[in-house]
C-alpha cells in the first residue's frame, strides 16, 4: 500500500508577545477592542510600528467614540502589561514617544462594503483576496504540531517570567519546534530551538533551565526523545532586544497566526483590523469550518480556501482539499459548504455566526495578537457544534454510493 504522505521533518516557530512585531499586533488590537467597545459598527485598520523608546500608530478608523478613546494611555497600559517596566530595555512603557496618525477610513471602501439589500446582502467583503483555513488531528486542538508545541512552549515561558519563577527572563523571545513525521503522523520532536532575551546571567544556568521547562512541557506528548536536540540561546547570548533591538510593525507575524507554514496563506495579516476585513473574518470562519470537518471525522485534515471581492457578499469561490484522507469526495465537502445551509460564508453571516462585533465568553482581539489565533478554545472559531450535523451528511453521501 502506497503512503498518502512523505516521511519528512517539518519545522514551525512562535514568538512572544515581547516580540517587537507582536507588541505591535497587540497595540493594533487593543485600539479595535476599544473602537468595538465604543462602537460595534467601527470601521477599524490599524497599523503600529515601534523601534527604541518609540511608538507610532497609523491607519483609518470611523467610530463614533473615537474622541474619547485615549490612545496614548492605552498603548503605555499594554506595554506595561506585556512587561516593559524597565528603562535599561531601552523600551518602557512610561517613557517611550508616543505618535497618533490615525484618521477616518476612505469612503469608498464604506460604501462598498455596506451596500446591498436584505439582512446578510447589505455588507459586502471589506477586500478582494483569499483567505484560508485548516485543521489536523495531529494534536487534541487539532492543529499542526510544530506550531501548536512552539506557541505552548513560548506561553510557558510567559508565565514564568511573569510568575517570576525564572527572575532573569526578558520579554523578547521565540521558539522553533521540529517535528518529524511518518505518513503524515507526526513521531518525534527532532529539535527544540529557544532565543529567550534574557539578564546578565551564566549561560550554564540558562540552557539547563530552559531544558527542563521544554521537558516539563513536552514530555507528555510522547514525542521527546533521546535523540531530541536542544538549541538554547544559540548565540550564547540575548540580552538586547524587544524595539531596542529590532523595530516592530504589525501584521509581519502571518506564519506564527495562523498554521507555522504547514497550510496556505492569502497573504492578509489579521491585527488591527475589524471584522468586515475578511482577510481576518473569513480567516477565522474558514478555520471553523475545517475544524468541524476534522473534529467530525470526515478528514485526517483539511483546507479551506475562500475568495472574495469587495463589496459583494457571495465569495466568488470556495475549496476544500483533505489531501486525499477524506471519507467523501473533497467535492462532495465544497458542496456542502457552498449550500450555506450549515456555514455561511457571507461577511455579515459569518460576523454574526462567531459574534466578531461583540466578543462574548472573556475573549478579546488582543487575545488573539500572541501565542496564535487558532487552536485555543477561548475563540469561537474553535467550537466545534457543526460536527454532529457533518457526520450526519456525510452518512447519507455515503449511503448514496
Amino acid at each position: 500500500m502506497s503512503k498518502i504522505f512523505q516521511d519528512h521533518v517539518f519545522t514551525s516557530e512562535s514568538v512572544s508577545e515581547g516580540h517587537p512585531d507582536k507588541i505591535c499586533d497587540q497595540l493594533s488590537d487593543a485600539m479595535l477592542d476599544a473602537c468595538l467597545k465604543a462602537d460595534p459598527e467601527s470601521r477599524v485598520a490599524c497599523e503600529t510600528t515601534t523601534t527604541t523608546n518609540h511608538v507610532m500608530e497609523m491607519g483609518e478608523i470611523t467610530c463614533k467614540g473615537f474622541k474619547d478613546i485615549d490612545s496614548e494611555k492605552l498603548a503605555r497600559d499594554v506595554i506595561k502589561n506585556i512587561g516593559y517596566d524597565q528603562r535599561e530595555y531601552q523600551f518602557c512603557y512610561d517613557t517611550f514617544d508616543f505618535d497618533c496618525r490615525l484618521h477616518e477610513q476612505s469612503p469608498d471602501i464604506s460604501q462598498g462594503v455596506s451596500k446591498g439589500e436584505g439582512l446578510f446582502e447589505e455588507q459586502g467583503a471589506g477586500d478582494q483576496g483569499m483567505m484560508f483555513g485548516y485543521a489536523s488531528n495531529a494534536t487534541p486542538d487539532l492543529m499542526p504540531a510544530p506550531i501548536y508545541y512552539s506557541h505552548k512552549l513560548m506561553k510557558t515561558f510567559s508565565d514564568l517570567r511573569k510568575s517570576g519563577e525564572i527572575d532573569y527572563l526578558r520579554p523578547d523571545s521565540k521558539a522553533q519546534v521540529s517535528v518529524r513525521y511518518e505518513d503524515g503522523d507526526p513521531q518525534e520532536v527532532t529539535s527544540v530551538v529557544i532565543s529567550h532575551q534574557t539578564d546578565e546571567v551564566s549561560y550554564k544556568r540558562i540552557k539547563d533551565d530552559f531544558i527542563e521547562v521544554i521537558n516539563n512541557e513536552l514530555n507528555g506528548t510522547g514525542l521527546i526523545s533521546s535523540n531530541t536536540e536542544y538549541l538554547i540561546n544559540p548565540t550564547g547570548r540575548f540580552v538586547i532586544g524587544g524595539p531596542h533591538g529590532d523595530a516592530g510593525l504589525t501584521g509581519r507575524k502571518i506564519i506564527v497566526d495562523t498554521y507555522g507554514g504547514v497550510a496556505s496563506h492569502g497573504g492578509g495579516a489579521f491585527s488591527g483590523k475589524d471584522p468586515s476585513k475578511v482577510d481576518r473574518s473569513a480567516a477565522y470562519y474558514s478555520r471553523y469550518a475545517a475544524k468541524n470537518i476534522v473534529a467530525a471525522g470526515l478528514a485526517k485534515r483539511c483546507e479551506i480556501q475562500v475568495a472574495y471581492a469587495i463589496g459583494i457578499s457571495k465569495p466568488v469561490s470556495i475549496n476544500v482539499n483533505t489531501y486525499n484522507t477524506g471519507i467523501i469526495d473533497d467535492s462532495e465537502l465544497q458542496k456542502i459548504l457552498e449550500t450555506d445551509e450549515i456555514f455561511d460564508f457571507r461577511p455579515a453571516a459569518l460576523i454574526e455566526a462567531l459574534s466578531l462585533k461583540y466578543p462574548v465568553n472573556g475573549w478579546s482581539y488582543q487575545d488573539t495578537a500572541a501565542y496564535g489565533h487558532f487552536g485555543r478554545d477561548i475563540f469561537p472559531w474553535e467550537k466545534t457544534d457543526k460536527a454532529e450535523v457533518l457526520k450526519n451528511i456525510a452518512s447519507a453521501y455515503i449511503k448514496k454510493r
